[in-house]
């Protein structure tokens, strides 16, 4: 689903579908669902995989070209091996520091697994179609609170009470997208974690989510 489709179907739910008297023009609908989508991506970030290389005497990686980086799951070194060996592994600022007795040697791969921002724009969209819907409650909620705040004490078509009637929707809606991310976030953390747990021992090989 692109951005313009996603735009629709909001307008749909807010029931702000009259081409000639809209009551949010499109910008601001983008805005209540850009801030969605960063939200979703915060909680379920889209599953992504980079190869940096080390530098002779360092344990430091820069993460300064992994784009719209939320969170590193793993670091995969050295690689090629079978069974994967993961290292320990600390983040602070955009540089990874791998915690490994030995130092790396020049220009050898490292695999970073990361979570990332999502994407949607008017050609293409990163979000997988069963969180769609999520996207589109949380963007709904802003929307309605956003118009209720903007409302309030002033003299409105529908009624002196419109304000309070899209206030109490918003929040219905904001908590709905809030339990939803709760959801989809522990199953995202779940697939995570048991994807890149070693098949050593953890006696063997540390992995950066255990304690």
């Amino acid at each position: 689903m692109d951005l313009p489709t996603m735009r629709a179907l909001l307008r749909r739910d807010l029931h702000d579908e009259d081409a000639s008297d809209y009551r949010w023009t499109d910008d601001e609908l983008d805005r209540h669902v850009a801030r969605a989508v960063h939200e979703l991506s915060l909680t379920a970030p889209l599953a992504s995989k980079a190869t940096l290389t080390t530098t002779e005497g360092s344990r430091d990686l820069s993460l300064a070209s992994l784009t719209g980086l939320v969170a590193v799951e793993a670091v995969e070194y050295p690689v090629g091996q079978y069974p994967p060996v993961y290292a320990p592994f600390s983040v602070w600022a955009d540089t990874l520091t791998l915690l490994v007795d030995a130092t790396p040697l020049a220009a050898q791969d490292v695999y970073i697994y990361y979570g990332k921002l999502h994407t949607l724009d008017a050609g293409a969209s990163t979000i997988p179609t069963p969180l769609e819907d999520v996207v589109a409650t949380g963007a709904a909620a802003y929307a309605a609170l956003e118009w209720a705040t903007f409302a309030t004490n002033r003299v409105n078509v529908g009624g002196d009470d419109v304000w309070r009637q899209y206030l109490v929707w918003g929040q219905e809606r904001l908590a709905a997208f809030a339990r939803d991310l709760a959801r989809h976030g522990r199953r995202a953390g779940v697939r995570v974690r048991r994807l890149y747990r070693p098949a050593a021992p953890a006696d063997l090989r540390a992995t950066p989510w255990e304690p």
